[in-house]
């Protein structure tokens, strides 16, 4: 039980739960929280990235990619804790059950939430597998900032509403919360640029190096507050407390990031998912306070 709930990386896990609490913090904003929508939008963003996590242990273990030892977080398979067979199994046992959460969502929207759940379970795989890896090919950031910030949020907010009547306050807070999300991945790929550049991994650490790549991670965290707050001051000025917060904490774990190596690293990682978490956790928060 211990390597099946090292492998489904807990730490990172605060990255789907997050878009999920944003987008229902903007349904509050604008007076249409609905409760089970919500619940299952929360569901299925936990299930779909424990798949993905799942799959990209199986994926890069089969492709030899991870070696016994690494800087980061154990890997099961490759350790030989989990047998590959067992790891695939849970992959697309995890998938198939998110994908049922997701057809419960239909009571909520419509017929085209089906490609779009077709279009998630495909990156869950496609991130680690597939002709083009997105994770090899230095498009991880890109992939994690739409399906971890945009369509979380937006579609959390939508089903929660019926209707697109919100994308003016829940797009540009959903495009903020991808940028913090793929900040997460840069600590992954910080950690872990020597392991990858060994096999070839391209990740964007790998192309651009851990200085410029460091730097990023500092101004992306910022320019998601200063693209948020306009919005925020317009729905609920008491909403730019998380704003505030949020950018005291990344600049705080950022020192930290460019500080240390190797696994030093794997706090940090977490840290950057939990500075995220807080940030979308007060903005529910003042979103409540607002509709009290």
């Amino acid at each position: 039980m211990k390597e099946w709930i090292e492998a489904m990386r807990l730490r990172t896990l605060p990255v789907s739960i997050s878009g999920v609490l944003a987008g229902i913090a903007c349904a509050i904003m604008q007076g249409s929280f609905s409760p089970v929508p919500a619940l299952l939008c929360l569901l299925f963003a936990i299930l779909a990235q424990i798949a993905s996590n799942f799959g990209n242990e199986y994926y890069d273990y089969k492709n030899g990619l991870d070696k016994k030892g690494r800087e980061g977080f154990r890997r099961g398979v490759t350790e030989g804790d989990i047998t590959p067979q067992a790891m695939r199994n849970a992959t697309f046992g995890t998938l198939t059950a998110a994908s049922a959460i997701g057809c419960l969502m239909l009571f909520y929207g419509e017929w085209w939430l089906i490609p779009v759940g077709v279009c998630i379970a495909l990156f869950a795989l496609a991130y680690s597998t597939g002709p083009y890896p997105l994770s090899h090919h230095g498009l991880g950031d890109i992939a994690v900032v739409v399906f971890f910030g945009i369509v979380p949020v937006t579609f959390t907010c939508l089903l929660q509403q019926g209707s697109w009547d919100g994308l003016e306050l829940s797009f540009p807070i959903s495009v903020a919360v991808g940028f913090l999300a793929a900040n997460v991945l840069v600590v992954n790929n910080y950690r872990d640029m020597d392991d990858d550049m060994a096999v070839g991994k391209r990740t964007t650490v790998v192309i651009f190096g851990r200085k410029a790549m460091g730097l990023y991670y500092l101004v992306s965290g910022m320019a998601a507050m200063v693209l948020v707050l306009p919005f925020l001051w317009k729905f609920s000025p008491l909403s730019t407390v998380a704003a505030a917060v949020y950018l005291v904490l990344h600049i705080s774990t950022w020192k930290s990031l460019i500080a240390y190596t190797g696994a030093a690293l794997n706090p940090v990682l977490g840290k950057t998912a939990g500075n995220l978490l807080a940030f979308s956790v007060l903005l529910l928060i003042c979103a409540t306070i607002l509709q009290l």
